[in-house]
C-alpha cells in the first residue's frame, strides 16, 4: 500500500530522476549552415541582410513543403505573421474576426492592433479546435474574417469552415503556429484558407531560430500586399519600384522582416520536418497505446496520422479523483514528467482582453476540456523510456488514490 511520503509531491522518490530528453533541434548541421551564409556574403563583398538569397531559398523550400502552388514571405516572429496576414486582408476598422477560444495572446493581438475586434467562436466537444458549427453561430453581418487556430498540432476542420466562410464572403485565415506538416485528408494545413501564418519560433516542429514567422497565400495580390505590410509598405511587385525611394511606399507599415541566417536555419529545420513529426507520433502512439491499458483515471486524446504534435493533451476522469485535475497534473509533474498542469490560454479568462471582445460570450466547451485535461511535453526525442516513466508516474498517482479514498 502506498503511503504519503511515497509521492514525490509529498516529499518521496521521484520516479524519473533525470531531465526529461532536450530537443536540442540546432547541430552541426545548422552551425554548417550559418557558416555558408558568412561565406556566401564574404564571396558577394557584402554582409548578409534580409530578403535576399537565403529568404528566396528558404520561402521557396517552405512553398514546396505545403505540396501547392503559391507565395511566402519569411518574417521576425509568429505574431508579425498573424499580424501581416490580416493587415493584407484591408478590413475595414471595426469590422468583426471570429477567433478560436484557446489561443496565444499573439493571435488576438493581431486582431486588435488592426483595428478589428474579437469576436470569441467556443471549440467543438473535448477539443482544442473550432468547428463549423462553432463558428456558424457566432458569425453576423458584421463578420469580415475568422482566424482558425490548428491547435496542439492537430488541424481544425478547416474544410467544413472554409467552404462556410466562402459561401458568407468572409475571408479565412489559418493560424498555424503549433501544426507545422499537420494534414486534413492528406492536405497539408495553411493551404486551404485565404493566407495563412507560421510561427517559426525554437520550439515549433520547424523552426527558424529563436524567432520568427512565415506568411502563406496561394492569392498573388493577398502576397503583395502582405509583403508591403511587412516592411514599411514597399511596392515590390512594381517593375519601377525603387526602394530607395519612399515616395512610392503604399502606406504606413512596420519592418518585420526576418534574417538571412535565420531563413538559413529554416531551411535545415524543414528538411527534418517530416523525420520530426514520425518520431513525435511514433511516440505518442506507444504512449497511448499503454495509457488506454494501464490507466482509469486518464484517457489520451485523439490522435492520428495526420496530426504533427506541438504538445499533447491528456483527459482526466474528474468524477473518479477528489481534488481538482490541476493537482493531480501537478502529482505527475512531480515525478519527474514534464507538462503543463493547467493550460491558461483560454482567451476568455484574460481579464485585459474583456474591453476588446464584441461581447461577453463565454466559451464552456473551450474551459472544459482544459479544466479536464492537462498537458503532455512532447519532442522527437522522447522514446519508449518516456513512454514508461508516464506511465509509471501517473499508475503511481492512481494508486495513491485508490488507496487513500477507496
Amino acid at each position: 500500500m502506498l503511503q504519503k511520503t511515497q509521492l514525490a509531491i509529498h516529499g518521496g522518490p521521484r520516479i524519473r530522476s533525470k531531465p526529461m530528453p532536450p530537443r536540442l533541434a540546432f547541430g552541426n548541421e545548422e552551425l554548417e549552415a550559418i557558416k555558408e551564409v558568412f561565406e556566401h556574403y564574404k564571396n558577394r563583398k557584402v554582409d548578409f541582410g534580409y530578403q535576399d538569397t537565403y529568404e528566396r531559398l528558404y520561402t521557396d523550400a517552405f512553398i514546396n513543403s505545403l505540396e501547392v502552388d503559391g507565395y511566402a514571405d519569411a518574417v521576425c516572429t509568429g505574431t508579425a505573421a498573424l499580424f501581416v496576414a490580416i493587415a493584407a486582408l484591408h478590413l475595414p476598422p471595426g469590422g468583426h474576426v471570429i477567433v478560436s477560444p484557446i489561443t496565444d495572446p499573439g493571435t488576438i493581438n493581431a486582431i486588435i492592433l488592426n483595428q478589428l475586434v474579437p469576436v470569441l467562436s467556443d471549440s467543438m466537444p473535448l477539443s482544442y479546435n473550432m468547428g463549423v458549427e462553432q463558428f456558424e453561430e457566432r458569425v453576423t453581418d458584421k463578420t469580415k474574417a475568422v482566424v482558425v487556430v490548428h491547435a496542439t498540432g492537430q488541424a481544425a476542420p478547416i474544410d467544413l469552415i472554409t467552404e462556410s466562410a466562402r459561401e458568407k464572403g468572409i475571408y479565412v485565415v489559418e493560424d498555424c503556429a503549433q501544426a507545422h506538416g499537420a494534414r486534413l485528408n492528406g492536405q497539408v494545413v495553411g493551404t486551404f484558407g485565404d493566407v495563412a501564418a507560421f510561427s517559426t519560433m525554437y520550439r515549433k516542429a520547424h523552426s527558424t531560430g529563436g524567432c520568427g514567422g512565415v506568411v502563406f497565400t496561394r492569392n498573388k495580390d493577398l502576397y503583395n500586399l502582405a509583403r508591403a505590410h511587412s516592411d514599411r509598405g514597399k511596392p515590390f511587385h512594381k517593375l519601377d519600384f525603387n526602394e530607395r525611394n519612399p515616395t512610392m511606399f503604399l502606406f504606413p507599415a512596420l519592418n518585420l522582416n526576418l534574417d538571412e541566417i535565420s531563413c538559413a536555419l529554416g531551411i535545415k529545420s524543414l528538411e527534418k520536418l517530416n523525420d520530426t513529426i514520425k518520431k513525435r507520433l511514433d511516440f505518442l502512439y506507444l504512449l497511448t497505446g499503454e495509457l488506454i491499458k494501464k490507466s482509469r483515471i486518464c484517457h489520451p486524446t485523439d490522435i492520428s496520422k495526420d496530426d504533427s504534435p506541438f504538445f499533447f493533451p491528456v483527459l482526466v476522469d474528474t468524477q473518479k479523483i477528489s481534488f481538482s485535475k490541476k493537482e493531480f497534473a501537478d502529482a505527475v509533474r512531480m515525478e519527474g514528467i514534464d507538462l503543463n498542469p493547467h493550460y491558461m490560454y483560454v482567451v476568455y479568462e484574460w481579464p485585459w482582453v474583456r474591453k476588446y471582445l464584441s461581447d461577453d460570450f463565454n466559451t464552456p466547451n473551450a474551459q472544459y476540456v482544459r479544466d479536464n485535461s492537462f498537458n503532455l511535453y512532447v519532442n522527437e526525442r522522447y522514446g519508449q523510456q518516456e513512454v514508461a516513466d508516464i506511465i509509471e508516474a501517473i499508475i503511481k498517482i492512481e494508486s495513491y488514490l485508490s488507496n487513500e479514498y477507496s
